[in-house]
């Protein structure tokens, strides 16, 4: 064999061997470990890392949302095409501007946000910010209100995270939302689903008692299309 092409030759060969044998390793781990097991594990560990570190951002603003809940929020966006989108839990105000960033490119849609707190979040002519509890009844007028006849309507909740307050909102905004659109409960995986086991009962305790007497909505698991969601059994979808 002619010189110049042996090394390249057996350096191929061997990064060959090597790709392999570490598919067949990381086959024949997964296979002892589990899918699920492998999936909590990352699940814990991104969380740890961006709890130590600083989260995402979006457009240079605090975004405290996992990239590949992001990814399914924009496609549900657009396969649905809500004309408001309801979020209780401004906080920096990242997530309300992704999504108003959204309606943009889609050329409709705007923002109804809600916190307890003014956090100084980003200005938008698509968003509109509303302080005070989610539950409150001053605010959920102001909501109602703000929605036109006809208009197609979203929710995603991320305000306080206990199971009575989630339980609350849950009641009070899933007959907004329009069918077909979603009702999305973030943060189902804490108290041990699989993080911070010592919370207590919280959102995924919440949806599970909303579900057992609400037949409009359904636990829509394809939306968990990537495996990792810090909302597991938290897409919500209208069904009626």
């Amino acid at each position: 064999m002619n010189a110049k092409f042996k090394v390249p030759l057996i350096a191929f060969m061997y990064f060959v061997a090597g790709a392999l044998l570490g598919s067949f390793a990381g086959w024949t781990y997964a296979r002892g470990l589990g899918d699920q097991s492998l999936l909590d594990a990352f699940h814990r560990w991104y969380h740890a890392k961006n709890e130590e570190e600083s989260m995402p951002n979006w457009l240079g603003h605090p975004f405290w949302k996992c990239p590949l809940d992001a990814w399914v929020y924009q496609e549900i966006i657009f396969d649905t095409k809500p004309d408001v989108l309801v979020e209780a839990g401004t906080y920096k105000g990242g997530s309300a501007l992704y999504f108003a960033s959204i309606f943009d490119l889609m050329g409709r849609g705007r923002v109804l946000s809600i916190d307890i707190n003014d956090y100084h979040p980003p200005q938008h002519p698509r968003i509109v910010y509303l302080l005070g509890s989610s539950t409150s009844t001053e605010v959920f007028q102001r909501i109602k209100s703000s929605i036109r006849p006809g208009e197609r309507v979203m929710v995603s909740l991320d305000s306080d995270h206990h199971k009575d307050h989630v339980l609350s909102e849950l009641k009070l905004y899933g007959p907004l939302v329009t069918p077909g659109c979603y009702m999305v409960c973030e943060d189902t995986d804490i108290n041990g689903h699989p993080l911070i086991d010592n919370w207590g009962p919280g959102p995924m305790e919440a949806v599970v008692e909303f579900l057992k007497t609400n037949r409009d909505f359904t636990q829509d698991r394809s939306r968990e299309e990537f495996g990792l969601t810090m909302f597991p059994g938290g897409w919500l979808k209208c069904v009626r």
